[in-house]
């Protein structure tokens, strides 16, 4: 597997966002400032609560599939490799980590047995747009951790994949849950989110790395990043931190993590979190406690680093 340097862009935006001028303009900024070289796709996956049965991805909330398959164009033609991570979230706002149901069917209770079918047509769906479009990867899903116990399902849900996608089949579990997934056997590369305190990083690639060889497949971060508030660098997982903007803090995070990944050689990759459609001025962007890097410290990091390791593959 080609290691990878991306983002994930736009994540879980609406109709039209994509099809904007900014937006592509703002995709191949990304390409320029950073030296990505791949770029995730998530559309948006809409149930009213983590126990809905319906999983709606036709809504304004959702991007459309002509301009999906649009801007996966325009990716190729910047020369990115793309992936698609159908994502579902909670309207009310819920975890897409608490999703889940009892684990035996009870009358006129929400169940598995409905939703994992909608589940599966909205992974099937995108999954058809992949094979047509000529994407590089496939990840089914992300950060479902309430689900991943229901092994048969999942099995199932990846072999269906399968049938219409050829390339390769990811799907992105949460962080500190690489070893609690007993079905990577059935996908070709393993991912996690990658938000692990930045002076514990050696301890989580340990762990990770024993999963890895464990099931002998490819691992990469298909989500990684700190915000740039204050103590994030501590806690980048926890997008609720507030505090005073700390760009130093952020910069430091990320250079933490390429020192420890470029120690690992079974390591192929990481996309970042993540890229906005629309940039904000360079003022703005200073003035903002997110993970966005754009116009921060950490982006001449992450340049430094793609651009080495563009360089150590030629």
């Amino acid at each position: 597997m080609e290691y990878i340097c991306g983002f994930t862009f736009a994540p879980f935006c609406g109709a039209g966002v994509l099809d904007s001028a900014s937006a592509k303009e703002s995709l191949k900024q990304m390409q320029e400032r950073t030296g990505a070289d791949f770029v995730i796709f998530a559309p948006n996956g809409v149930q009213k609560n983590a126990h809905s049965e319906e999983i709606c991805y036709t809504s304004e909330a959702t991007m459309t599939d002509e301009e999906l398959v649009e801007m996966i164009a325009y990716a190729k033609e910047l020369g990115l490799r793309v992936a698609l991570k159908p994502t579902a979230n909670c309207a009310d706002g819920t975890w897409r980590a608490f999703i889940s149901f009892f684990d035996y069917d009870v009358v006129c209770e929400a169940k598995w047995s409905n939703w994992f079918p909608s589940y599966t047509a909205f992974q099937l769906h995108y999954a058809t747009i992949a094979e047509e479009t000529g994407c590089e990867m496939f990840i089914a899903g992300c950060e479902m951790v309430m689900t991943e116990h229901r092994e048969k399902e999942w099995r199932k849900l990846i072999s269906d994949i399968k049938e219409v996608y050829h390339g390769l089949v990811s799907y992105n579990t949460d962080k500190y849950q690489e070893e609690h997934v007993t079905w990577w056997d059935a996908v070709d590369v393993i991912s996690s989110s990658g938000y692990y305190p930045i002076h514990d990083w050696e301890n989580q690639l340990d762990r990770i790395e024993r999963v890895v060889k464990k099931y002998q497949k490819p691992f990469f971060f298909a989500e990684a990043g700190c915000m740039s508030v204050k103590d994030s660098n501590l806690v980048p997982n926890n997008w609720e931190v507030r505090g005073d903007v700390d760009l130093q803090g952020q910069r430091d995070w990320y250079e933490a993590m390429f020192e420890a990944c470029g120690k690992r050689d079974w390591l192929h990759g990481m996309a970042f979190w993540s890229w906005n459609p629309k940039l904000p001025t360079r003022e703005q962007a200073l003035l903002m406690g997110d993970y966005e890097i754009y116009q921060k410290p950490a982006e001449q990091v992450v340049k430094e680093h793609f651009s080495q390791l563009a360089k150590s593959r030629q």
